[in-house]
Order: C-alpha cells, then structure tokens, then sequence
C-alpha cells in the first residue's frame, strides 16, 4: 500500500462520518475497514433491532429519511443505511483490510502494519467502534468444559443453542434483549443480574430517548459523572424489538424469567449467586428516579409540558443463591465490553481502563493521533449513531488545520 498523509482506521459510524468531514474540508485520506462497511451491526443476532428510535439514523449530512421515526428498524435495514451514507459521499474506503499495528513511524509520524502491507501516514484517526472487545469476569473460566459458553456477540438466534435451559450473564439492554427471545422461545431462562438503569420505553407517545435528547443527559460529559468507571455502567434497559416496548427487570419475571444475582463463583456443575438482586433491583429504580428528576427539571425551561412518569412497581425479591448447571445448553457472557486498543496500538495514549487520553478527539499524549466514536469521548452520546457528527466535524477541522 501507498503511504498517505491521513488514514482512519474503521469503517461504521464513526469512521464515515469522520470521512464525510475531512472529504468537506478537501482533506484526502483513506478509511481501512477489515470487513465490511458497518461490520459491527452485521455481527448483531439475527433478530437485532434499533435500540433508539429511527430518527437517530442521522449521520451529517444523511438524516433519517423513513416514515417511522419513532419506531425501530431490524438489523439488516440498520446496515443499509450505513451502505447508502458510504455511497451518498463515495467514502474512499478500502473493505478487507485488517490493521494488526500501529506504530512509531520511521522519522515520525504512524507506521501500519496491514493485511495489505505496511504504510506510513503522519495523521491517524481511530474510528474501530465504541464496543471492542467483550468482557467476561474471571469465574467465567470456571464452567464444565462440557457446557457451551459464548459472548453475545457470538449468538445468532435461540435455535443455534444446544437444547436445555440458558443461563445469560449480564443485565444490560443485550442481556435482557436475550433473555427475552430465549424465554419466548420456549427456554426455562436464568438471568444473573447486576446493576442497570431502566425506564419506560414511550412517554405519551414520545420515546424514552426522545424526551431524554430535550435534556441535558446525552451532552453530559465524563467530568459530570461521579468517577471514570462509571462510564461502564449498563445502558437503559429496553427493546425496539415489535415495534419497541419496556423490558427491565420487573417485565422478565413476569415472564417467567428467573432473576438472580450477580455471578460470583462455579464449582463443578453449580454455579452460586450473590444475594444482592434486591439492591440491584433498587439501584435500577434510583436511576430512573434521577431521569424523572431530570425531565421534571428541564422540560418546563424548554416550554414543554412533563410526561406522566410512573413510579416502580413493587418488586419480589427471593433467588436462589445456587443452580445445578446439569442438563443446561448454554452460558451467554452479556457483561459489556471493554477497550482493546493496548492489543495493536503501541503507544501510552490510554489511562488505566484503556480509554484514549484525549481532548476534543485529538491525543493529548501522541500528536497526530485522533479517536473517533469512543464511549463518552467528549459526551454521552459520542458514540452514538446521532451523537458521533459533532465528534468527527470537531476532529476533521484539527486535521485541517494541521
């Protein structure tokens, strides 16, 4: 491959949108994409819906243009309109091109290590998506080695797991999400839970994440959390799936889906629980306390009038500590995920939870070097399908003006 003077490695949202800026400020570059255009949706289960409403489809230049904007499109749509924003700019994208390095260059400046063969670059940009690497807690190990055990990014659909009840570790929108298809799927369906916030899919009509976007809590930045490791904190818990609906906690039990707490050890074929599921349960209900607050607060300085905003149901809580894992088909790791950048980039440009050192997009350790689409880069939403622009304008203007 030929060197070039600005490369950004990742082609989803945030690498074409990243593009999308340079190419309206004249800056050449190249976008490296080891799979395919937006390959993260693709690798989504198969029955994957829009977690925000439609019209967060909006990458710059490329609004929403469906007739549903509240409603949530599946999978494959999503991955449609991420095809049609690369063609709308002819994105310079070059599919099936895996990055293995980053390095110093010779005389300054990046080295890339590609499937295609080294380049130099004097700017790079990291676009390789919010969601790099799944995590599992070290119990995990600890299974039968008889017992199939997967990530979530690994499930395709209820029908690919062997017969026999599931246990899915992790409590955020993914393990719910799952829990609940497993459940309607026939399973007997164990859920191990954790701490996550919940609230209700629509408010009079409007979307959860609708009414949230006329507040401040999607520009919330990383200094107005109480610590940096809060930004590892689930998302809401809820579906787009049939058109978008509640589903926390309190909904899954009255599935049928069994609650307990969160994992903390395996011996053989038991695995035991935490007796915690109450203050998880709770945890839930002060955070969307904290949002009902929040509307409360904003809205009337927007002239808007507040939502009816429901309080918690009551909730039973009464698990079992242990579950004999004999005759179950599978364990489903949904415990989030966690940057993996320390893996290929060689450089110190990340603190002690290997998130990028940075201001305004750019690295504050290695000049030249930029990161695009990271989980609270510069706000909530900055890795967002909606959120992302004002990220990739920010950081293209730098490169320009370099």
């Amino acid at each position: 491959m030929s060197d070039r003077e600005v490369v950004v490695v990742g082609g989803g949202q945030a690498g074409l949108a990243t593009s999308h800026e340079l190419s309206a400020a004249g800056v050449e570059h190249v976008i490296l994409e080891r799979d395919r255009v937006g390959q993260t949706w693709r690798g989504r289960w198969d029955s994957f819906t829009l977690v925000t409403p439609n019209w967060t489809l909006d990458l710059p230049g490329f609004p929403y243009d469906g007739d549903d904007p509240e409603g949530h499109v599946p999978r494959d749509d999503i991955v449609r309109y991420v095809e049609r924003y690369a063609d709308s700019f002819a994105a310079p994208v070059r599919e099936g091109i895996d990055v293995s390095s980053l390095e110093p260059g010779s005389g300054g400046g990046f080295l890339l290590r590609t499937s295609a063969g080294d380049l130099q670059a004097k700017t790079v940009v990291l676009a390789t998506g919010a969601y790099q690497r799944a995590h599992r807690p070290p119990v995990a190990g600890a299974f039968p080695h008889d017992l199939l055990v997967i990530d979530a990014e690994d499930y395709t659909n209820a029908g690919a797991l062997p017969a026999g009840p599931v246990l899915v570790v992790g409590c955020g929108q993914t393990g719910c999400q799952l829990a609940e298809e497993l459940q309607l799927d026939g399973r007997e369906v164990f859920l191990a839970c954790g701490r996550a916030p919940w609230g209700p899919r629509r408010l009079e009509g409007r979307d959860l994440v609708t009414w949230l976007c006329e507040t401040s809590f999607m520009d919330q930045r990383l200094s107005d959390l109480p610590s940096p490791q809060a930004r590892l904190i689930a998302n809401v818990q809820t579906t787009g799936r049939d058109g978008g609906h509640d589903l926390h906690y309190r909904v899954l039990q009255a599935m049928g889906v069994h609650l307990l707490g969160h994992l903390v050890g395996v011996d053989g074929s038991r695995a035991s629980f935490a007796p915690d599921l109450a203050q998880s349960v709770a945890f839930g209900d002060a955070r969307w306390a904290d949002l009902r607050n929040l509307l409360r607060k904003e809205l009337p300085a927007k002239g808007l009038t507040v939502p009816e905003l429901p309080e918690p149901a009551p909730f039973r809580a009464d698990p079992p500590l242990e579950v004999n894992l004999e005759g179950f088909g599978a364990v489903v790791f949904t415990s989030g995920f966690r940057p993996d950048y320390s893996r290929w980039v060689h450089f110190g440009a990340f603190d002690e939870h290997g998130f990028p050192v940075c201001d305004e997009g750019a690295s504050t350790v290695v000049p030249g070097l930029y990161f695009v689409g990271v989980h609270f880069l510069r706000k909530r939403k900055s890795s967002l399908m909606w959120g992302v622009g004002e990220d990739a304008a920010i950081v293209a203007r730098s490169i320009a003006l370099r």
